[in-house]
């Protein structure tokens, strides 16, 4: 049996289902171009490790002279490295200076000597630097789709 012009074939995963959009129509008066269903044409992945980093750095500033602020250091270098690429990847390159200097800076491995009051006060610039960086910093849609895309 032939299918109908115009129509999937009964039992087709296609059958049923409307052709129109499935977002009603914009109300009028939306002046927002994103009222119309469309998506914006950037994201902002930073944000999330950006909000994470600080929540790190204000936590631990009371830990600074324990032994346990190496993970403290650790966990603002991995997360730094993280928004450094997602910087990268959106062409703000004064954020990518920045998230690889503190990088450098909190690195646990190679112990930059900083004493205890300059590094609280290093930690509450950090953590104003990464809440910037992770709002200001936008990568395209485009690029997501092409890379995700490739084989």
């Amino acid at each position: 049996m032939a299918a109908r012009k115009g129509r999937p074939p009964a039992g087709s995963s296609l059958h049923g289902v409307p052709a129109g959009p499935a977002r009603p129509a914009s109300t009028e008066g939306a002046t927002s171009e994103r009222a119309s269903g469309d998506t914006a044409p950037f994201t902002r992945p930073a944000l999330a490790p950006s909000l994470i980093a600080a929540i790190v750095l204000l936590a631990c500033v009371a830990i600074i002279d324990s032994s346990g602020f190496v993970f403290a250091r650790w966990g603002v270098t991995v997360l730094s490295l993280i928004v450094l690429v997602f910087a990268v990847r959106g062409r703000a390159w004064w954020a990518a200076v920045l998230m690889a200097a503190i990088a450098v800076c909190w690195n646990p491995l190679a112990v930059v000597p900083i004493p205890g009051e300059v590094w609280a006060a290093l930690q509450i610039v950090a953590a104003a630097l990464f809440i910037v960086v992770g709002i200001v910093v936008k990568v395209p849609r485009e690029t997501e789709t092409t890379r995700a895309s490739r084989p």
